[in-house]
Order: C-alpha cells, then sequence, then structure tokens
C-alpha cells in the first residue's frame, strides 16, 4: 500500500470513529456532515470522497461484507449443492466470515447497533443491508449451479441462523459461535442420534 492509500484510509477510519462518536452523543439527526468532517479534521471534499451520506458512515463495513460473498463465488471448484442440507452447509463458511469480519472491534459493533437502534430509517436501512446480504448468498449457489429455488430457500436459512444469534443477545464477542450452532441444529434437524436408531432396529 502506498503512502497515499494509507492516508486515505486512515483519513476513512477517522471520519467512521467520529461520527460513531457524534451519532451517540448527539444522535444521528442532529448530526450533520460538516460536523463530521471537522471533528475528523478533513474536508468536505475527502468526506464525500470516501461516502454518498452520513448513512453510508455507519455502514461502512458493507462494502467488505459484499466482497467476502464475491470471494466465494469466484471459487470456481464448489459442485453444486443437491440438496437444501448441502446449500446450507456450502453457505455456512461464508456467513461465519461475514460476522468474523463485522465483530472483530467488538466496541465498534456495539456502538453500531446502539446508533441503530435510536433510528427507525436507520432499522429499515439495516433489514435492507441483511437482505441484500441473502440474495447475494443465493446468487453464490446460483452461479455454482444449484438451482434456484434451493439457493433462496438455503440463503433465507443462512440469514435466519444469524438473525437468531442476534435475537439471544448480540453479544460480538460470541456471536460467531451462537450463529454456529444454529447451523448445527438446522443441519441436524431430523436425523436421530445414531445409538437412538440403533436401539429402535435391535431385536426384542
Amino acid at each position: 500500500m502506498t503512502l497515499v492509500e494509507r492516508k486515505q484510509r486512515q483519513a476513512r477510519q477517522r471520519i467512521v470513529e467520529v461520527a460513531e462518536e457524534l451519532f451517540l452523543a448527539s444522535g444521528f439527526d442532529n448530526v450533520s456532515v460538516s460536523e463530521i468532517a471537522e471533528r475528523a479534521e478533513v474536508g468536505r471534499t475527502t468526506f464525500f470522497r470516501h461516502f454518498g451520506d452520513k448513512q453510508e458512515v455507519l455502514f461502512s463495513k458493507n462494502q467488505e461484507q459484499l466482497a467476502t460473498i464475491a470471494a466465494a463465488q469466484d471459487l470456481v471448484d464448489i459442485a453444486p449443492a443437491r440438496n437444501a442440507f448441502e446449500a446450507i452447509e456450502q453457505l455456512r463458511p461464508i456467513v461465519l466470515a461475514i460476522l468474523a469480519l463485522v465483530t472483530v472491534d467488538p466496541e465498534a459493533y456495539i456502538r453500531h447497533f446502539q446508533i441503530i437502534e435510536q433510528n427507525s430509517d436507520l432499522q429499515g436501512r439495516e433489514a435492507a443491508k441483511v437482505q441484500q446480504l441473502g440474495d447475494k448468498l443465493s446468487q453464490v449457489l446460483i452461479h455454482r449451479g444449484t438451482d434456484e429455488s434451493t439457493a433462496l430457500f438455503a440463503a433465507q436459512v443462512a440469514l435466519a441462523c444469524f438473525q437468531t444469534a442476534k435475537a439471544l443477545g448480540n453479544n460480538p464477542h460470541t456471536l460467531v459461535d451462537d450463529t454456529q450452532g444454529a447451523f448445527v441444529r438446522v443441519l441436524t434437524l431430523g436425523r436421530e442420534p445414531r445409538t437412538r436408531r440403533a436401539k429402535r432396529s435391535t431385536p426384542g
């Protein structure tokens, strides 16, 4: 990375950190782009070079999440899923990778949702973002040759695993493991333990 690129990345990160501090202190609607730029010690031109508006600042990790999905779609050596179980299994590592990305800074993750909870428009943007991720996940499976109905179903189940873990506490320290647990429960639905099946098949 060149010196210019490093400075641009540092400026972008500074804008995000300052904006989140201001949003928490004053409320999202009460903070202007000019205030963010001034506190971050950048010009408005620099702000708009990185972000289209102040909502984009709050959802700055979305592009990284989409890039994670795109990287998975570029893998060409994975066979089409033959059923819903295989499709969900293929999506599991992608979803867990995304969650590992967004929770790498637990405090930032907590701030993000504290700000969103204060604003109904942001809650709508968050819901739309999650659904966008679901659409992209289904496209990964379709790109691999999985039929559309199975891909769409699997993507919604994968989102449900994350949403279940989020509803149980939304703890950034355990979110990846909690989501993994939800995937395990889904993938073992209807599958009896071997010992139980063995007892049922034993004569007498």
